[in-house]
């Protein structure tokens, strides 16, 4: 894919490809770091994807050689000083926190990972759903280095993925690590050649659109409710969300392929 020309303070690109929205993180001059600019710009892009009932899977990238190096302190830094976020209220929040005045996202988001992967790269990739990481990944949440915590998920989703002792190990020291440790942890779960890792997350995504929309929408957040709040939480809402699946125009179009043996043609309806 050609890098598209960047502004000094970066951009967030989206590219509609059939049912999916590929969002690009561009400032590859500057190790793709997030400026106030790039936040405002990734929430609307998962906004977009939320909204648009055409589109159905989200697969985030980075332009250049790296994912993202983080953080562009200088410019970050007086908005947290004041506590604020650059996001604007209303918007899908892309660390999917359920941060009071944000949406958190409902339809499924995979995560194309290469190069330098640190702070908020971790942080935007455990909050998706699916990770291919290229082989030459270098991880690292290095906060501690910079006399601030990770506020995106990290501390959360560290130690719910890889456990308490592996997520301190790294949360604690700020090390870096590549992906075949990264996969080890759960915080990844796919690992490819570099240069790969964008098509096995765009062949992932279109496997996951040629799925029933509604279907897959329900399933994600029965997931992530059991993981958020337990699995009798989520046991609960089994019968409710089943009737009305089985009652849409999805279940009945899956009903007959199956008895025609022919592919599906869901329109999420």
């Amino acid at each position: 894919m050609t890098d598209p020309i960047a502004p000094p303070e970066g951009t967030i690109t989206t590219e509609r490809r059939g049912a999916l929205l590929l969002i690009g993180i561009n400032r590859p001059a500057k190790y793709n770091g997030f400026t106030p600019r790039m936040f405002r710009e990734l929430g609307e892009a998962y906004s977009l994807l939320d909204d648009d009932p055409d589109l159905r899977v989200g697969v985030l990238h980075a332009f250049g050689k790296h994912f993202t190096a983080g953080l562009d302190l200088p410019t970050i830094a007086p908005l947290m000083q004041r506590g604020e976020k650059a996001i604007p209220l209303g918007n899908v929040e892309p660390t999917d926190l359920g941060t009071p005045g944000y949406r958190r996202r409902t339809k499924p988001m995979v995560v194309a990972v290469k190069g330098t992967t640190y702070t908020l790269g971790i942080e935007l990739m455990l909050a998706a759903d699916i990770v291919v990481a290229a082989d030459d990944c270098r991880f690292s949440q290095l906060e501690v280095k910079r006399g601030i915590m990770a506020t995106g998920g990290a501390t959360l989703r560290m130690a719910e993925r890889a456990g308490l002792g592996n997520a301190m190990l790294h949360l604690l020291t700020g090390d870096e690590f590549g992906s075949v440790e990264a996969l080890r942890l759960n915080f990844v779960q796919k690992v490819v050649a570099a240069g790969q890792e964008l098509e096995a997350a765009l062949d992932i995504a279109q496997a996951i659109a040629a799925q029933a929309p509604l279907a897959v929408v329900a399933t994600r957040l029965s997931a992530l409710k059991a993981v958020e709040h337990g699995p009798l939480a989520a046991m609960e809402e089994f019968i409710d969300v089943q009737a009305k699946l089985a009652n849409s125009e999805d279940a009945k179009e899956g009903v007959r392929s199956f008895v025609e043996r022919r592919a599906a043609k869901f329109t999420g309806r």
